[in-house]
């Protein structure tokens, strides 16, 4: 895969998140100032859609789920997080933000145990 072109930086609310599909693969995008992430769609908690439950403000995407919060600039974890951050590349050209997408990135996430020894 190489860089592609997902929208104008218009296309994007300020502290917003939205989902896009990029070749079969589900990207959200967060803005902040005038920067641009581009992070998988599940929360690597437990996998809740970020598109709906996140919350960007300021630079920090919260899950609102279970509260798990990451530096937006870094990926890093803060409060309770568990677990950083993936992100894609970014790149704005003029007004269109390109994302660099090589394969889906994807959390592993733990198995709920259901036996009750």
């Amino acid at each position: 895969m190489s860089w592609k072109r997902i929208c104008s930086l218009g296309d994007l609310q300020q502290d917003g998140l939205r989902q896009f599909d990029v070749d079969g693969i589900p990207i959200v995008l967060a803005r902040f100032d005038d920067e641009v992430r581009a992070i998988p769609p599940a929360c690597p908690h437990m996998e809740e859609p970020l598109a709906q439950s996140g919350l960007c403000s300021g630079g920090m995407l919260t899950c609102t789920k279970h509260l798990w919060q990451w530096d937006l600039r870094t990926g890093e974890e803060r409060g309770d997080a568990e677990k950083p951050l993936l992100m894609y590349d970014v790149k704005l050209e003029g007004d269109d933000v390109h994302v660099f997408v090589e394969h889906e990135l994807e959390y592993e996430y733990e198995e709920e145990d259901d036996d009750d020894d």
